[in-house]
C-alpha cells in the first residue's frame, strides 16, 4: 500500500511512524509511505501557504492553490482513482468500518490542515473524502493523519505477527475487547479468573465473548453488542 501525506510538518508524521510495527512495515516494503512538505508549493518566492480570511476573523487559512498544485503534481495520472483525505474536525467520524474501507485501497492520499482550516475549496473540489478522528481540536492535521495511517496499516497483510490480532480488537466485531491477562496468576492477591487457566478453549471462548459484551454495555452502552 502507498500513502502520500501533505503537510506543513512533515517531521511530526514521519516521527509517529517510523517506529515499532508501522516502522518495521515500512522497512519490510508493506507500506510506502510518501510524506510531502506543503512549503515548496507556496506561493511566490516566500512559498506562501496562507492569507487571512475573507469577511475578516481571526488566524490565518490555508490557501487552495498550493494544496491542489501539491495533489495533481504528486499523485500524476492517479489522481483521479486516488482517494483524497482531508483530516478536519469537521469530517465523518474515523471508526474500524472506515478503516477497513480505507485499508482495501492500494493508494491513499491525506491532506492536513492547519491554522483556522483551509480554504471551502479544497473540501468541495479536492476531497474526496473529510474525516475527523475526534471531537477536539489539534493544533494541526498531521498529528491526525498519523493516527488514521496507524490504523489503516494494521490492517494491511503481514503486518502483525498474526492475523487474528485485528479478529478480537475492540470495534471489530461490533464490542469492546474483553479483559486479558498475563503472569503473574496471582499478585496482591489479585487472581487471574479460573476460566483462562483451565486449558479449555471452548469454555475461555465463551468467556471472552460473555466479558465482551459485558464490558461494551458498561463503557460503550451506544454501540449494539451481538450476543449471539
Amino acid at each position: 500500500m502507498r500513502i502520500d501525506v501533505v503537510t506543513l510538518f512533515p517531521k511530526i508524521v514521519e516521527s509517529a511512524l517510523s517506529e515499532s510495527i508501522i516502522g518495521r512495515a515500512r522497512k519490510k516494503k508493506l507500506l510506502d509511505l510518501y510524506v510531502h512538505d506543503l512549503r515548496p508549493y507556496g506561493l511566490g518566492k516566500h512559498h506562501v501557504t496562507d492569507d487571512s480570511p475573507y469577511g475578516g476573523g481571526p488566524g490565518m487559512v490555508m490557501r487552495c492553490e498550493p494544496l491542489f498544485h501539491a495533489a495533481e503534481k504528486i499523485l500524476g495520472s492517479e489522481y483521479h482513482i486516488t482517494p483524497r483525505i482531508l483530516m478536519c474536525p469537521q469530517g465523518r467520524l474515523l471508526k474500524q468500518t472506515v478503516v477497513r474501507e480505507l485499508s482495501a485501497h492500494p493508494r491513499i492520499f491525506i491532506i492536513c490542515g492547519h491554522y483556522e482550516g483551509v480554504d471551502e475549496r479544497v473540501r468541495l473540489y479536492l476531497a474526496t473524502d473529510v474525516i475527523s478522528i475526534g471531537d477536539y481540536i489539534l493544533t494541526n492535521g498531521a498529528l491526525a493523519a498519523a493516527v488514521l495511517i496507524d490504523s489503516v496499516v494494521r490492517l494491511i497483510p503481514g503486518v502483525l505477527g498474526s492475523s487474528e490480532s485485528t479478529v478480537h480488537e475492540s470495534f471489530t466485531q461490533d464490542t469492546l475487547e474483553g479483559p486479558t491477562y498475563t503472569r503473574p496468576a496471582v499478585f496482591r492477591g489479585w487472581k487471574v479468573p479460573e476460566v483462562l487457566l483451565n486449558g479449555n478453549h471452548e469454555q475461555i471462548s465463551l468467556w471472552r465473548h460473555q466479558m465482551a459484551i459485558t464490558r461494551t454495555k458498561q463503557i460503550r452502552p451506544d454501540i449494539k453488542a451481538k450476543e449471539g
